[in-house]
């Protein structure tokens, strides 16, 4: 692992995938299934378990289907992300980082499906009535990821075409 690339995305997967396991585990351990501890007018606590994908996709499926299905899916993600970060400029340090956070929510989500055949989430969004679907440290890092490498990528998109841009009139 020479390639500082692979390295920083490893460590903030890695980071990213403790934090994850840490947090899962606490609720796990402090709170029943089902319990909400609301901590703002908007936020709280909600100990919930996924069996399907984002925004329960899937949940309803049997699990005989679910967990290859998932388990192959998050396979074919972790190689995507590490060839992206392989192919990623090296001066694009964020990217790569990113790259990592969606790396270390993908294996720290997983880890719960080996686990548990479903994902512990506690997050709660809401107002009044209305909530989110509760998510955990995973999503979120995925969420961050995903949300930075498209900012990263849109930008490095607008600097391309305004030096072509540029370059065509001289």
């Amino acid at each position: 692992m020479s390639d500082p690339r692979v390295r920083l995305a490893a460590l903030v997967a890695l980071a990213v995938l403790v934090s994850d396991q840490v947090a899962k585990a606490i609720v796990q351990a402090t709170m029943s299934l089902h319990e909400t501890i609301p901590l703002l007018p908007f936020f709280a606590l909600s100990y919930v378990r996924n069996t399907g994908a984002a925004f329960g996709v899937l949940g309803s499926a049997p699990a005989a289907v679910r967990a290859p299905l998932f388990v192959g899916i998050t396979l074919v993600a972790v190689g995507a992300l590490v060839s992206f970060v392989r192919h990623t400029p090296g001066e694009q340090r964020g990217t790569v980082a990113a790259l990592g956070g969606i790396l270390g929510g993908a294996v720290g989500n997983l880890v719960c499906r080996l686990r548990y055949g479903e994902v512990v989430d506690f997050l709660d969004v809401h107002w009044r009535d209305l909530h989110w679907p509760a998510f955990n440290v995973a999503d979120s890092a995925i969420t961050v990821g995903v949300a930075v490498v498209l900012l990263s990528s849109f930008r490095d998109r607008k600097e391309a075409n305004s030096t072509r841009s540029v370059g065509s009139l001289s």
